[in-house]
């Protein structure tokens, strides 16, 4: 029962993702599914999390510190430069608070608690772990960055993006990937390396076709 749930919630996710990309890359109104790219992560994340077992008081503080340092440091690099450099928001990702579209926290969320699951059960020790699931946080975003502004996401100045953006999301992404390895809860998700590969194959496929 439980391998034919996550073939289902697989399928929904490819069906999502596929759509997405038929939408972006051929239609008439790539417009249109670039608007509904909030609610794919949101409908991505709530198949994560219904394959989260653990829901006691340290994955709620968990997943309340990764929301809360992800959109802050979005503050952060929007408003000053610091951490990623300069950059701003398109329209996109939707709802906005302070400049930052709010589903931006719970990307965060997903990527780091993705990338963490994955990385747990290898054989290497905690803070190696760290270092790879935080490695593989910013190869996805090496991925996204060449699509970003064609898709609205976000702009960045003289529309060139530095270095610091990637060491930035590096920094970020280990310090909160420590606090995974550290936090007590149960760290097993069969969902998490497919959200992730899923998340590979879409940015991948909008690279060559864009």
């Amino acid at each position: 029962m439980k391998n034919k749930k996550v073939a289902l919630a697989v399928s929904v996710l490819i069906i999502f993702h596929a759509v997405g990309f038929y939408g972006l890359v051929f239609s008439s109104r790539p417009e249109w599914f670039r608007a509904l790219s909030p609610l794919n992560l949101l409908l991505t994340a709530v198949l994560l999390f219904s394959f989260h077992r653990s829901w006691n008081l340290a994955f709620g503080l968990f997943a309340g510190l990764v929301l809360l340092v992800g959109f802050f440091s979005e503050v952060i690099g929007v408003h000053t430069g610091w951490l990623f450099g300069s950059y701003t928001y398109g329209q996109s990702l939707g709802l906005k608070l302070w400049e930052i579209p709010l589903i931006i926290a719970l990307n965060w969320l997903l990527l780091v608690y993705s990338a963490g699951v994955l990385t747990y059960s290898w054989p290497v020790p905690w803070f190696l772990k760290a270092l790879l699931a935080a490695g593989i946080m910013v190869l996805l975003d090496l991925l996204i960055e060449p699509v970003a502004a064609v898709l609205d996401y976000w702009t960045w100045t003289d529309y060139k993006i530095p270095a610091s953006n990637y060491w930035g999301w590096l920094g970020v992404a280990l310090i909160l990937q420590i606090c995974f390895q550290k936090a007590s809860f149960q760290k097993q998700n069969p969902l998490a390396p497919l959200v992730l590969g899923v998340q590979f194959l879409f940015f991948v496929g909008l690279n060559l076709c864009l």
